[in-house]
């Protein structure tokens, strides 16, 4: 299971540790990942994802999982995340024609 974020794409990170006498060793940066079940409201379900705490955050402050999808970059979406937007735009299309 690849260490990324499946909303934002945020990824391992790498650098170095840096000691009192300045010797540098390289090292990883893990995000901090959660697994989470967030509802969406126009599908009606629930959907389990594996998200930053910071992704969490952004998807509680944008008012839920429809919206966050909807105002989201593709690129940045896992393939999952990209058709369940897909699924939802379609939903909305069907609500707006109804």
């Amino acid at each position: 299971m690849a260490r990324r974020c499946e909303l934002t794409g945020k990824g391992v990170m790498t650098g170095n540790n840096v000691s009192h006498a300045h010797n540098k060793t390289r090292r990883r940066f893990l995000p901090n990942l959660v697994n989470v079940h967030l509802m969406s409201d126009v599908m009606g379900a629930s959907y389990r994802f594996r998200i930053s705490t910071q992704a969490l955050k952004s998807v509680e402050h944008r008012g839920g999982l429809d919206a966050f999808l909807l105002k989201a970059r593709d690129t940045e979406l896992s393939e999952k995340a990209r058709k369940l937007k897909k699924q939802i735009r379609k939903r909305l299309a069907e609500k707006a024609d109804a």
